[in-house]
């Protein structure tokens, strides 16, 4: 199994260097997608005996470093995540063979490739990392290739601007995450994860640091400025990893310092739900007034977070009242992260088809793709029923099971508290209002780009080629599968909930989490019939309009003698009337110049929405910022004279705080 583990993670690295170097040549292509498939299958095993069997891989290396150690370590936390690595990365390695074939790259494909391998490697460094300096060492190669891959096309102003936004996001985020570890290791005197049992009785403290640390990956509401601007800059696949898979890390993260915990405090999980709420609220609603596919889909992953977190923070309210409850609640938070991931990454490749196609991402423009792009129409649906959490697709599996614990806060019990009923039946409010929202967004996301009638020249526009459409396909099918097959999902998550809850499993979880896994499979025999009856009808008019003729007329234009594709809806006049309805929160303006009399002339309407956080809070703080760098500018005279003066003073400074301290 160490074998295995290890041979899995270097080929990932191996794999970089192999496409560095061998990337622009015609076999060098194949290094990145076959490296990739192999590393995936290498895992299984140790995947197998770990989620399946409940064993643990451990291994400790020697290394020259004078702190830390070379402590790797998968148990059923960390090989969950390995699972959505391992099943993300080989879908998103053929995917962009294809994206930079079909753009002609050559000198970038292999960069794109070494960049890609980065990322996966250090994601899987990052989930099985066993001690503080290994992690916080993998973390920032994981970040710093994923910085890299937003910077891919560096010669546009947009993505130089997101680059850059997306750095010093990340590393304001990684500032806390060294206190956090250094405060551990100070006070346990040692960077081992295992010396961490009790978080040293600080156990607040380090809670709220990897909050805020982690959260600024996962991109909780408030933290999540990099999302909209790193996923529309960064290549389709490049976002694909970084919001299927990347962003998940955070959550791992959280989770995993909640493991060292002896026992989670109800303000964590009032902490946990209240942030849950606020991300999944403010990023459905951000998405839903989006013109550009591609921050509509990194506001959804914001949406999507927030329904983990709602998930995690109903388990630890959940911790101190009922079992069920608590296992319930973390299974669904699990599975929807690997659901999300799934849908995700599967959205944001069929995004990328559209845009390689037409050239924009703006809905405004598009419209009517799904006549000349069938099979990129025909993935985008089902990714679409799935992040909206419809039966029978994969997203409904985990929002049900949160659903569920939500409602048994709330239902008279024996150990519910007023508390835990409150909490309850917030969560059950807000996914009701995200899971409307969410189906608002993407109702508008399919209907403007491949319904009606384009909405501007797009040109001559067809699907990609067989790289990139299997992969969109193959999750597409795969988002269905799981949703068919939830009831093995449940019993796997469950297994995984019950090793890193703090009430472990006792017989009254275990039924529970048996017990809600058949609920479930009537849910599936239902799709099932449902869809069965479906393909019937379709069939069944088939059949009936064989041999005969089918005759075409114009739609009725409501009066209008000469109607126009401008006609039509468009992206943002769908979704006015939420604009209007939440422009305090999105701090939105409107303009344009409105229609007016009995024959109107020229007219138009225009919005923009920056959202609360980035007005009050970013826009100040960096404008604070930018005015202190303008100011110490002026200390960058030239002058010799001053510099040594400088480095005078700095030498005062130094060596009155040795003789001080």
């Amino acid at each position: 199994m160490e074998f295995l583990l290890l041979g899995s993670v270097a080929l990932y690295f191996l794999s970089a260097l192999g496409a560095l170097c061998f990337g622009r040549r015609a076999p060098g292509g194949w290094i990145v997608p076959v490296s990739t498939v192999l590393s995936s299958a290498m895992v299984a095993l140790p995947l197998i005996s770990v989620l399946l069997r409940g064993t643990i891989v451990d291994i400790q290396v020697p290394w020259a470093i004078p702190v830390g150690s070379f402590h790797l370590r998968m148990d059923g936390l960390s090989g969950w995540f390995v699972l959505i690595l391992s099943l993300i990365s080989p879908a998103v390695a053929f995917y962009g063979r294809g994206y930079l074939r079909d753009r002609g790259e050559t000198s970038g494909g292999s960069w794109m490739g070494f960049c890609l391998q980065i990322l996966s490697g250090g994601i899987f460094m990052v989930l099985i990392s066993y001690d503080g300096i290994l992690f916080l060492l993998s973390w920032e190669i994981m970040s710093m290739a994923a910085f890299f891959l937003v910077m891919f096309d560096h010669h546009k102003e947009g993505s130089r601007r997101a680059g850059w936004v997306y750095l010093i996001a990340t590393h304001l985020g990684t500032a806390f995450l060294f206190f956090m570890f250094f405060l551990l290791g100070g006070k346990t005197g040692s960077y081992d994860f295992s010396s961490f049992g009790g978080l040293a009785g600080v156990a607040d403290l380090v809670f709220a640091l990897a909050v805020i640390g982690f959260g600024a990956k996962a991109g909780f509401f408030g933290l999540h400025l990099w999302l909209p601007e790193a996923h529309p800059a960064a290549p389709s696949h490049g976002s694909a990893m970084m919001s299927g898979v990347m962003v998940k890390t955070g959550i791992y993260g959280v989770v995993r310092i909640m493991t060292m915990a002896e026992v989670w405090p109800q303000w964590w999980g009032w902490t946990l739900l209240i942030l849950g709420v606020i991300s999944g609220i403010g990023g459905v609603i951000h998405s839903v007034v989006q013109k550009d596919l591609k921050r509509l889909l990194a506001f959804c992953t914001v949406e999507n977070i927030g329904i983990v977190l709602i998930g995690l923070g109903i388990g630890a309210l959940g911790a101190g009242y009922d079992r069920s409850i608590g296992i319930i609640a973390v299974c669904g938070a699990l599975l929807h992260c690997l659901n999300h991931s799934i849908f995700k990454a599967g959205l944001f490749m069929a995004a990328g088809s559209v845009i390689k196609a037409t050239g924009t991402g703006d809905m405004n423009l598009l419209g009517g793709l799904y006549r000349t792009m069938p099979k990129s129409g025909l993935a985008f649906l089902p990714l679409c029923l799935s992040v909206c959490g419809l039966p029978p697709f994969n997203g409904f599996v985990g929002e049900f099971l949160i659903y569920k614990a939500s409602y048994w806060t709330v239902v008279p019990q024996e150990l519910s508290s007023v508390g835990l009923r409150i909490g309850g039946f917030v969560a059950i409010s807000s996914l009701a209002l995200i899971g409307g929202l969410a189906a608002m967004a993407f109702l508008k996301a399919y209907g403007t780009v491949f319904s009606g009638q384009p909405r501007s020249d797009l040109g001559y526009t067809e699907d990609p080629g067989p790289f990139m459409t299997l992969p969109m396909l193959s999750l597409a099918a795969f988002c269905l599968a799981l949703g068919l097959c939830g009831s093995l999902s449940i019993l796997l998550a469950g297994a995984v909930a019950s090793s890193i809850h703090p009430i472990g499993l006792h017989q009254s979880s275990l039924m529970s989490v048996i017990r809600i896994s058949k609920v479930y499979m009537n849910v599936a025999v239902l799709s099932i019939g449902l869809l069965a009856v479906v393909f019937g009808l379709y069939s069944l008019r088939a059949r009936l309009q064989k041999g005969r003729s089918v005759s075409y007329g114009p739609v009725w234009g409501c009066g209008y003698s000469c109607p126009s594709p401008r006609m039509q809806y468009t992206g943002s006049s769908f979704s006015q009337p939420v604009l209007v309805a939440f422009s305090s929160f999105l701090r939105s303006h409107i303009g344009g110049s409105w229609p007016e009399g009995y024959f109107p002339g020229p007219s138009s309407f225009w919005t923009e929405s920056t959202g609360v956080f980035q007005r009050y809070l970013y826009d100040p703080m960096f404008g604070t910022v930018m005015k202190v760098v303008q100011e110490i500018k002026k200390l960058h005279s030239g002058g010799t004279h001053l510099y040594v003066f400088y480095v005078f003073v700095a030498l005062v400074a130094v060596l009155t705080w040795s003789l001080l301290w």
